[in-house]
């Protein structure tokens, strides 16, 4: 599908509001979540069949209401105490969950369930180039729901500081199946972040004027990038995975797991579309869940963020000199080194000097893997079916930043979902042995 606009119509927009009354609420945000202010809404979109475009509607507002009852974070502000350490507040009085409806008539579920990502499909998603900092003044959450011609396009932003992937599919699955009237198999959220972390770290952060900031529809200029989704199958996986195990290290460490072994096939094959000097490095990023690694752990429901960034670092020349097994070892390494104390090593240090991330800060030639394929994207049914297709929407993206979903087909296949500078993303397109065609 060309760039070319959705003829996309805004026919409304109101504010849903958690259906019991709860009262004021406040939730001191922590040292895993404040990195965060600085990036972008985290935005998701998915696509559903279905004629009954009212009804779909209404069906999910009415869910909302319920859903943000447990998850009433996602109706409050960002906000600041007395000290000026920023949280979470709620109360009754606050406007809620941004609800827009639209219409792009035109278009149907199939137009959209492209591999490559255009202009056009950011205007299903709200909140395009808006910083987490805003949440102060906005919705934490924004959806917007737009009529196709066979189907309904759900455009998410949620405010990044305030909660990560895990929690975002958590919600998301509540959600759905209080819609669906499926019972429910997501545990209530573990709300109290300071078990986590408990260190009150001020931040003197203020939104820059607004004259200093683009607006939403004044575009920043930006380097070109394209993104695009590829789709690794069942066999492809298999096999990418048995080749970094073929000649297991010497040194007794455990097999490469599939996510190592399709991140370090994602690495080299960047790396070769690149055409990197062999003296250049290159970083490869990995956002870990850190709700299992801190002590005491947390639980799976722990709402907020619990991820930290990994690095590691090569020379482009020793990454493609050597075999799959090269990369995958640096990966798995940065990955088993990340345990309690390191993390509480990384806090520390960020407490001691508090450095708000930007994007561009992920590294040199960088690589960056920001989703898991274990987050269950195709199983958020409310009640007309599983998504057709799940994507990121472009907040958040720089050279070199990979999301990863299941792929729909299940089983192991995982579709893996780049964003590169143009010139190398033709390169990687014709690479049959990152593609694995036969």
């Amino acid at each position: 599908m060309a760039a070319e606009s959705l003829n996309l119509k805004i026919t409304g927009k109101s504010h849903v509001k958690a259906k019991k009354n709860i009262g004021r609420k406040e939730y001191q945000l922590v040292t895993f979540d404040l990195p965060y202010l600085a990036f972008y809404y985290n935005q998701k979109l998915l696509f559903y069949k279905g004629n009954d475009f009212k009804g779909m509607v209404e069906k999910v507002k009415e869910g909302l209401s319920v859903v943000l009852e447990e998850f009433h974070q996602l109706a409050g502000k960002i906000g600041k105490d007395e000290e000026g350490v920023f949280r979470v507040e709620y109360d009754d009085e606050m406007e809620g969950v941004e609800v827009t409806e639209a219409v792009a008539e035109d278009v149907g579920v199939e137009d959209l369930a492209v591999s490559e990502s255009s202009s056009s499909l950011m205007e299903l998603v709200p909140y395009n180039g808006i910083l987490n900092l805003e949440g102060m003044h906005r919705p934490l959450l924004a959806i917007q729901l737009t009529k196709l011609k066979d189907g309904l396009a759900m455009g998410c932003a949620f405010n990044h500081a305030v909660l990560d992937g895990t929690s975002t599919w958590q919600f998301m699955s509540s959600w759905a199946e209080i819609c669906s009237g499926a019972p429910s198999t997501v545990a209530p959220p573990f709300l109290d972040r300071t078990k986590a972390r408990n260190t009150r770290v001020k931040l003197d952060l203020s939104l820059p004027e607004p004259n200093g900031l683009p607006s939403e529809n004044e575009e920043k200029p930006k380097p070109k990038l394209r993104e695009k989704i590829f789709k690794f199958s069942e066999s492809a996986i298999d096999k990418i995975k048995s080749t970094v195990n073929e000649n297991p290290p010497s040194d007794g460490s455990k097999a490469f797991s599939t996510f190592q072994a399709l991140s370090a096939h994602v690495w080299r094959h960047i790396t070769l579309a690149r055409n990197l000097k062999p003296e250049d490095y290159t970083v490869f990023t990995v956002f870990v869940d850190c709700r299992k690694r801190i002590d005491p752990p947390m639980p799976e429901a722990y709402f907020g963020n619990l991820i930290q960034a990994i690095f590691t670092v090569t020379a482009g020349g020793l990454l493609l000199a050597h075999p799959p097994q090269f990369g995958a070892s640096l990966i798995q390494k940065a990955i088993e080194a990340h345990n309690a104390k390191a993390i509480d090593e990384r806090n520390k240090e960020w407490e001691s000097a508090p450095k708000i991330f930007e994007f561009k800060d992920a590294g040199v030639n960088c690589v960056a893997v920001g989703s898991s394929p274990r987050f269950k994207v195709y199983d958020i049914d409310f009640g007309w079916g599983k998504p057709e297709n799940v994507r990121s929407g472009t907040n958040n993206k720089f050279d070199g930043m990979i999301y990863l979903y299941p792929g729909k087909s299940g089983g192991r296949s995982i579709d893996v979902e780049l964003t590169l500078d143009p010139h190398a993303m033709e390169i990687l397109e014709k690479d049959k042995d990152f593609l694995l065609e036969v």
